[in-house]
């Protein structure tokens, strides 16, 4: 259990496949990290992943801020925050022509 925010030590991501030691599991958290606050720029949120705390910190420009164990629950925290339906499958997120 985590000291700082209470949760429990999350089992690896799936997007940490092939991270075999900790160091690249920690670039893996990190690179995650840079990607969500790329997907989310435009909606004013950003997200970070300081590798201390378990979980993605997620904040709005104004600095309200969420800890979520995962990007099931980042989606649903950035829906809540914003307050309207993000998609992250939108190809606006990912640079596709849509």
């Amino acid at each position: 259990m985590c000291a700082s925010c209470g949760y429990p030590a999350a089992p690896g991501h799936w997007t940490e496949a092939g991270a075999a030691t900790a160091p690249d599991r920690l670039r893996a958290r990190f690179r995650r990290a840079q990607v969500l606050g790329a997907m989310l720029q435009g909606s004013g949120l950003v997200a970070h992943d300081g590798g201390l705390v378990p979980g993605i910190q997620l904040a709005t420009l104004s600095g309200n801020q969420t800890i979520v164990p995962d990007l099931e629950q980042l989606w649903i925290a950035a829906e809540k925050m914003t307050g309207r339906v993000i998609d992250p499958l939108d190809p606006r997120f990912w640079g596709g022509n849509g």
